[in-house]
């Protein structure tokens, strides 16, 4: 099965926000989320360019996924099961967190 192998404290830094990724290390002073809070790659300390909606949606759709470990694929199931169901936001939530 196929997972995400890059560095986990790098989502959190991509995402400006912690996520917990690393479990205990998240809590100390070490989380790198901590010691360096720009976004991770060459151009992460320049300033931030201005988000657009569809950007924000992107964001929050991709830190949801790297949150409970899911590909594009699996995600995208779970939301045509939510979809089914009503209301695709809280019901997708809701199937998260039950698998």
């Amino acid at each position: 099965m196929a997972r995400y192998r890059e560095a986990r404290c790098r989502i959190c830094r991509r995402e400006r926000e912690k996520l917990f990724l690393r479990g205990r290390r998240c809590f100390s002073d070490k989380c790198s989320y901590v010691r360096r809070s720009f976004p991770p790659g060459m151009h992460g300390r320049t300033g931030r360019r201005r988000i657009t909606p569809y950007g924000s949606q992107l964001r929050e759709k991709q830190k949801l996924k790297s949150i409970y470990g899911l590909l594009e694929n699996q995600f995208r199931r779970f939301y045509d099961l939510a979809e089914k169901e009503g209301n695709p936001g809280p019901s997708l939530i809701i199937l998260l967190e039950r698998r």
